[in-house]
């Protein structure tokens, strides 16, 4: 389903208020779709609700400060915006570097093809539903065909946050033990990303 005809000619003229200086409209376009982007764009490349807050902190900046550099096209501000937000993700990817559950490659190659095909789709609920299927799909997929001890150490420490002690006792192991655990996970989750989970589950 396209995007109502009548909520992009509101979303146009947002834009345009906000390319002549008005701060006002420009929050509102945030405002509107900040939300999609920490749903569907940062939280499930990023795997931590903290980093992935920081990030949309960083996207909101970047866009006031490149919005002048946006031009309208058919398909609405969103595209443009999750381009923006899939950017900024990535130099998160690269500055943490621990972790982590995708490459800087692996965005970098994402963010190429967006940035090619602005057209794909104006519609922002379809987009976040498939920047959500898709990112679950390749995360569980890719746990699936890892060793379940390391499995069970990444959904448990870096897509539910909790603390390295926690997780070290659920695990039944020292904390020291964990970090080693998690490293190798992380290693094992990488190589299986890189390659698809089609392979061998690894083992601890």
């Amino acid at each position: 389903m396209a995007v109502a005809r009548t909520d992009l000619e509101a979303e146009r003229s947002l834009c345009d208020r906000a390319h002549a200086g008005d701060r006002a409209a420009l929050g509102q376009i945030l405002r509107q779709h900040g939300p999609v982007l920490y749903r569907s764009v940062l939280l499930p490349r990023l795997g931590s609700h903290a980093a992935a807050q920081d990030a949309l902190g960083e996207t909101y900046a970047r866009v006031v400060e490149r919005f002048h550099q946006f031009t309208w096209q058919s398909t609405g501000v969103y595209p443009w915006l999750r381009v923006v937000a899939l950017r900024i993700a990535l130099d998160a990817l690269r500055a943490r570097r621990r972790e982590t559950l995708f490459e800087p490659d692996d965005l970098e190659r994402e963010i190429d093809a967006s940035s090619r095909d602005f057209g794909r789709s104006g519609d922002v609920e379809l987009c976040e539903k498939r920047d959500l299927a898709e990112a679950r799909a390749r995360v569980d997929a890719s746990l699936a065909a890892l060793n379940p001890r390391y499995a069970a150490a990444i959904r448990l420490r870096v897509l539910e946050e909790r603390s390295r002690d926690e997780v070290a006792a659920t695990l039944g192991v020292s904390v020291a033990t964990f970090d080693v655990v998690l490293h190798r996970a992380l290693t094992s989750l990488k190589k299986v990303l890189a390659s698809g989970p089609s392979g061998a589950k690894e083992e601890s």
